[in-house]
């Protein structure tokens, strides 16, 4: 699952995270997936979305049961930021993204995640 309300961007991520097989589920806000969270492997979350913050989204998903491994994706950021993360285990790639890392990234949380 994937939330990123730059269109381009999320455009670029689904092609790129489909070509190497992943199934994705693309969201251009975080308040819809409030009311019905889609099942997902791995989320990757936007910090920055125009109705809430990304590490917000993630808390209450995972309040309404969606305990997938998750990635915050985010241009510098600040110690705050880096230590919310940290509590809540949710990992950081920084922006510009670098879609190899971020595939990556996924794929180890993912293998993780089934073991």
């Amino acid at each position: 699952m994937i939330v990123e309300d730059d269109a381009s961007l999320l455009g670029a991520l689904v092609f790129a995270l489909e070509a190497d097989g992943f199934v994705v589920h693309a969201f251009g806000r975080g308040a819809p997936l409030l009311s019905a969270p889609p099942h997902a492997d791995c989320m990757v979350v936007d910090m920055r979305l125009p109705d809430v913050d990304g590490l917000t989204l993630i808390s209450r998903l995972r309040e309404k049961g969606a305990w997938a491994p998750a990635i915050l994706t985010t241009t510098n950021p600040d110690e705050r930021t880096r230590r919310r993360a940290a509590e809540m285990g949710v990992q950081i790639v920084e922006k510009p993204l670098i879609t190899g890392e971020l595939r990556g990234r996924i794929g180890e949380l993912v293998a993780g995640a089934l073991r």
